[in-house]
Formats: structure tokens, sequence, C-alpha cells
């Protein structure tokens, strides 16, 4: 409960900042890139030697990808009977399956199962929203965005080049040497735990919200399925099914992630609804806050 209260706090003092001359609109920016160059490869390869490859690991995997192929059936679905425009649609098959896995996963993971749910989570994050992200969400930009803007090899290269995904490499290569020195054990430690007040920080200072009317309808299903029809179709196939545990639990709020960031900015930069894609981006964050604790208390 105190790590949930310090997300509120980074979360308010984000919004503080966004508000305030004195950040400029690049603050955000300079956040999210330390958090992506810097903290969460921390956060990957202090918990890479936890990481058992188990049948264990592959719920998350399983989950993940499960959820995946539920969300495109709904959106099609949707798409169809309501006549959403194209330029709607690719947003929400790009933006909806995609969920803020890693950077906001990470302090909400610590926050409600503590490091021991970490290790989950990198196995959710790398192989499912990651790999999903590679190639499934590089066919989407290349069928909706505009002709020409989405490059199947170069997405799915910049993909594969992050930051986290190196880390994860470098993590699993460095398996058979054995556990880290003291020092370096120490040192990712100290440098992990300046994820989440960048993080939340960031999410409060770009929390804004603007939506013509014809797009609410999409932007309620939409965050409708993110946030509570996907993680509450996992939860009750686990427990129909007898399947429990850390792993399932950790992948149940996974799927309830709010949208992916990045995805966002990726729809608007090929070219389809930006409105729509910033708004998802936005109220699903702040939505978020309130959905997350309802699945944990529902475990």
């Amino acid at each position: 409960m105190e790590n949930f209260v310090l997300i509120a706090v980074f979360v308010s003092l984000g919004i503080l900042f966004g508000r305030l001359k004195a950040f400029p609109p690049e603050t955000v920016q300079v956040l999210n890139m330390f958090a992506l160059y810097v903290s969460l490869p921390a956060v990957i390869l202090l918990k890479v030697p936890q990481i058992e490859f188990s049948r264990e690991a592959l719920l998350p995997i399983t989950i993940a990808w499960g959820a995946l192929f539920f969300s495109i059936f709904l959106i099609l679905a949707a798409a169809h009977l309501l006549k959403w425009p194209r330029s709607a649609t690719g947003v929400l098959l790009l933006v909806v399956p995609l969920g803020n896995t890693s950077f906001l996963g990470v302090p909400i993971i610590t926050a409600f199962f503590g490091e021991a749910g970490l290790r989950h989570l990198i196995v959710y994050d790398q192989f499912g929203t990651i790999l999903i992200f590679a190639t499934y969400g590089s066919l989407i930009l290349a069928l909706y965005g505009r002709e020409g803007s989405a490059n199947l090899k170069d997405i799915a290269g910049r993909v594969l080049l992050f930051p986290p995904s190196l880390a994860l490499a470098a993590g699993i290569a460095l398996l058979p040497w054995g556990a880290y020195s003291p020092l370096v054990e120490r040192l990712l430690q100290v440098v992990a735990t300046t994820m989440t007040p960048l993080v939340m920080t960031a999410i409060g200072f770009q929390l804004k919200l603007h939506l013509r009317p014809t797009l609410r309808t999409p932007l309620c299903l939409g965050l409708l399925l993110k946030l509570i029809l996907a993680p509450a179709a996992v939860l009750l196939i686990c427990r129909l099914s007898g399947v429990s545990g850390l792993a399932v639990d950790v992948s149940i709020l996974e799927a309830g992630m709010p949208p992916m960031v990045t995805a966002g900015a990726l729809a608007v930069i090929a070219g389809m609804n930006a409105e729509l894609s910033a708004a998802l981006i936005g109220l699903g964050l702040l939505l978020s806050f309130g959905t997350l604790p309802l699945f944990y208390w529902l475990l």
C-alpha cells in the first residue's frame, strides 16, 4: 500500500509540474528516455537471473498472446457493426492490445506483489508485449498507416534494439557466469529504484484529455476492452481451468494495463487518428488507477 501511495504522489507531482512554466514541454521526453535507456534495463538485468524457464514461465506468454487475439476479435467485430472509420479501427487494433506493461507495469506490480512479481512481469513484457509489438504491431502499422509510412523491417529492427530488449539478451547471456558481484548488484538496485519516480512523474506530466464527440464510442469501447474485458476474461478462464499462482496473478494485472504510450505515438506517426490515440493513452492511464486495484482485490 505504501508503494501505491508513492505512485499517487509522483503522478500528482507530474500533474503539478506540467502546469508550471519552469518545466518545458520536453521534460516528459527526458524523463521517459532516462527510464527507457537506464532505469528499465537495470530492472531487467537485476531480475533476469531470477527467471526460471519452466512451465510456469509459459503462463505469462500464453496469457499475453491470448489477450491479443481476444482483443482483435472484439475490435474487428465492433468496427464492422458500428462502421468505424479505417483510421479509428487502426488505432484501436494497435493501441488496445498493447499494454503499458513495463513502464507502468514495474511500479504497479511492485506495489501489489513486491519484488517477487517482477520476474513474471519481465517474461510477460519481453516475450509477450515486445514480441507482439515487433510482429503484430508492425503488421497493423503497415496495413492501416499511410502508404509507405511503416516499413516492417525497420520497425522490427527498432523494437529488437530497444534498450530493454538488449538488457534481456545481455542478462540471459550472462546467466552461465553466475550471480553478479555485490558491487554490480548494488549498482543495479540503486538505478532500478529510479524507475517509479521517473515514470509516474512523466505520466502525470502528460495527462491531457481532448476528444471530439464522434470518437467517444470507439474510445469508450476501446478502454472497456483494455481495462475491464481483457483482464476479466483472463481471470475467468484461469479460475475455471484451475490455474493459479503468482505468475497468473501478475499476468492478469498485466493484461489490464492501460495502452502502451509508444504504440500510441507510432499510430500518430503512421497517420492514424491522433486525437483518438492521445485520448486512449491519457484516459487509459487515469482510469487504470481505479481498475487495477479492483482486479487486484478480485484475485
